[in-house]
This record gives C-alpha cells, sequence and structure tokens, in this order.
C-alpha cells in the first residue's frame, strides 16, 4: 500500500499528538485545527488584533517541525517585559496575519521556513466564537465553554464562518480523516463547523474518531464512551471506526464500531504517540 493522505482535525494539545503519532507515517498529513481559542496569548492577540487565534496552529505546526532552534523558537514563551506570557511563534503569527490577510497563505508561508514535514490549515479563514447550549442555558466563548458542563450542542458565531478552500480540498483528497482526541467541545468539535462537517460527510474517506482516555472535570464530566461518540455523531461525524484504549469500557451499542489498543506508556493519561501512530496506520491500511 502507498502511504496514506491524513488530515486530522482538532485542537492544539490532542491534534498535535496525533500529528506527531503520523508525522513519519503518511504520503501527505495535514492538521485542520481550530481558531476558536479566546483564553491566554491567543486570546489576547485576537482580541487586541483581530486575527484569528494563533496559538493551537503555532502548536500543531511546531510538532511537524524537525527539532531544533525553529521548533524551539516557535514554543518559546517570553517571560518578561510586554510580551510576557506569549510565545514567539504566536507574535511572529500575529505579525504575518496582520501584513497578509489570508490564514493560509501564513501558515503555509511559515510552514516553508520552518521546514514543516506537513500542512497546518486553520479551520476557518475569519475569526470565530462557540457558543454552547447547555441545560443552564446558553454560554459564549471557548474558555466559557470549557468551563461549563451540561453542554447538550454547540454551535459558531458566524453561524457559517468562511471555510478555506484548501481545507475542503484537503479534506475531498483524503484517505482518512482523524477527528480527536482532546476536550471534546472545545478542541474535537470546535473546528467542525458547518463548511468542515459538509465536506467531511462528502467524503469516501475512512473517518476515525480518537476516544479520550476518560472523561474531563468541567466539559465532560460523567461521560463514558458512548457519551463522547453520540456528542460527535450529533455534530455531523459518523466515524468508520472509534479507537480507543484497551481500559476504556466499551458500551454493547458499540461494539462493531471500536477497536481497542495499548495506546500509553508511562503516562496512563496521556496518549503515546508512537502506539498511536501504528494503530492508526493499521487501521487506514485495512480500508
Amino acid at each position: 500500500m502507498t502511504e496514506p493522505t491524513v488530515v486530522a482535525i482538532g485542537g492544539g494539545h490532542g491534534l498535535s499528538v496525533v500529528l506527531e503519532a503520523l508525522v513519519d507515517r503518511c504520503g501527505a498529513l495535514t492538521g485542520v485545527v481550530s481558531v476558536a481559542d479566546d483564553g491566554g496569548s491567543s486570546g489576547r492577540l485576537r482580541r487586541d488584533l483581530g486575527i484569528v487565534a494563533p496559538g493551537d496552529m503555532r502548536r500543531c505546526l511546531a510538532t511537524l517541525t524537525p527539532d531544533g532552534l525553529a521548533s524551539d523558537a516557535l514554543e518559546h514563551r517570553f517571560s518578561a517585559g510586554v510580551l510576557a506570557g506569549h510565545p514567539a511563534g504566536n507574535v511572529l503569527l500575529a505579525a504575518m496575519l496582520e501584513l497578509e490577510a489570508d490564514p493560509v497563505v501564513v501558515m503555509d508561508l511559515l510552514g516553508v521556513m520552518v521546514g514543516a514535514r506537513g500542512r497546518v490549515l486553520p479551520a476557518t479563514a475569519e475569526p470565530v466564537d462557540l457558543i454552547a447550549t447547555t441545560s443552564r442555558g446558553t454560554v459564549k466563548g471557548q474558555v466559557a465553554v470549557s468551563e461549563s458542563g451540561a453542554i447538550d450542542s454547540i454551535r459558531y458565531s458566524p453561524r457559517t464562518p468562511a471555510v478555506p478552500a484548501a481545507v475542503v480540498e484537503s479534506i475531498t483528497a483524503a484517505d482518512a480523516i482523524i477527528v480527536g482526541p482532546g476536550s471534546l467541545y472545545t478542541s474535537v468539535l470546535a473546528p467542525v463547523v458547518p463548511g468542515v462537517a459538509a465536506a467531511i460527510a462528502a467524503t469516501e474517506a475512512t473517518v476515525i474518531y480518537v476516544a479520550n482516555l476518560a472523561d474531563e472535570t468541567a466539559e465532560t464530566a460523567g461521560y463514558d464512551l458512548s457519551d463522547h461518540v453520540e456528542a460527535v455523531v450529533r455534530h455531523g461525524i459518523v466515524p468508520d471506526t472509534v479507537v480507543c484504549d484497551r481500559s476504556v469500557v466499551v458500551p454493547d451499542a458499540w461494539l462493531d464500531k471500536v477497536q481497542t489498543f495499548e495506546l500509553t506508556g508511562d503516562d496512563p493519561d496521556v496518549h503515546d504517540p508512537q502506539r498511536l501512530g501504528a494503530a492508526l496506520v493499521s487501521i487506514i491500511a485495512a480500508g
């Protein structure tokens, strides 16, 4: 089998793990990243400059950059002065986004500059806010949603944000689409805006959902595997395969879709990239 073309979709931390897992195992690898972050350095730059949130894009690009000065510089966080709290990569992206309005052009150019072994694309071409419907009412903003519980669904403001053509083209050309792991609503589903969901629904690629190792204190408190998968399906992603660690209890309703693997290493709370990569490639190869 030729090396597959893969698109991975998510937020900064979980998506970076998938990209690390697959970076040396694919013919072409693209990360489609949420730009809805409104906290920390990303939130400050977004509010001050009116740009898409740069942080998750930076983190994923650093993962695809060979070890060395370039990757270290992207992740270097200033500790003093007016730049305190900002990663250098965020500041560089902010400068580029002020000079060039198209974030795809910016990310492709920066990828060339740092020698990235794959492509990182923003899920939307414009800033976007998450809006969650919860049992306690409506909550707006990624940070606020992440601190909420009893979430029924999320939507976006603007309701149908512009999706770059490059994102749709990458999804259309992919052999496999990987969604997750990560914070369910604020990372995994945050980039699945209507245009992205429609592109996934139209593809013939294998769609794989990588389940979290556990629920989260606020956002998905009390969720089991069924709750996670049902939320993904409810938001327009119907996986062909659900990948989870052998420690996760698999409900009968999902037995025909779930494949279990040993996915953790020394830290049982974090996916091991090598084990995750081997699992994903085996599923993709099986078609």
